[in-house]
């Protein structure tokens, strides 16, 4: 059961990302990171384990095990299924619900928590920065790159591929060392 804490964290997110998303400047909205060129959503989907993610106030309380389980439905949207292990053991969880927004290379996507009444009323960007050829890892930003998320099919990675991936989060005007690795059992 999602803890109310939790839930209230999550809103204020969202209310805060959209004030800052809409108020970018011009200068931000030309210096974004690039998506990558094309994601087939029937091999994106599945589960994911977090391997890193930059610090967040809606994940502040999640301290291993964190997982995002997507799933594709019938009309074109993504179940998302958000899923960490809480200090004290206890498991939370949070759904929502993503729509591709660049319906040329899927890369983009908006995803939103807050959905009272089945009705999405924020939306936050969901970027695919990078991704591993098999699928095998991704890399999620946003285009102000306030947020970023390492993701993999596996609950880790090699150092090789870790370093791959923090050259392109330099390259997409990230700091890697900004990165929390995430604890996964």
């Amino acid at each position: 059961m999602m803890g109310s804490s939790y839930l209230v964290y999550l809103v204020v997110f969202l209310i805060a990302f959209v004030f800052t998303t809409t108020m970018a400047g011009e200068k931000e909205k030309s210096d974004t990171p690039t998506t990558v060129e094309s994601v087939d959503l029937n091999r994106y989907t599945g589960l994911w384990y977090e391997i890193a993610r930059l610090p967040n106030r809606f994940q502040k309380k999640c301290v291993r095990d964190v997982t995002a389980n997507y799933r594709l439905l019938p009309d074109g949207k993504i179940e998302v299924v958000n899923r960490c292990l809480l200090s004290s053991g206890e498991a939370d969880e949070i759904k929502g619900i993503a729509k591709v927004v660049d319906t040329v290379s899927n890369s983009r996507l908006k995803v939103s928590f807050f959905r009272p009444l089945g009705i999405s009323l924020f939306w936050g960007d969901y970027w695919i920065i990078g991704l591993g050829v098999n699928y095998e890892y991704a890399v999620i930003g946003t285009p102000n790159r306030k947020y970023g998320w390492i993701l993999a099919r596996q609950s880790s990675l090699e150092q090789k591929q870790l370093d791959e991936i923090f050259n392109l989060l330099r390259r997409q005007g990230y700091q890697p060392e900004d990165f929390v690795m995430t604890q996964q059992q």
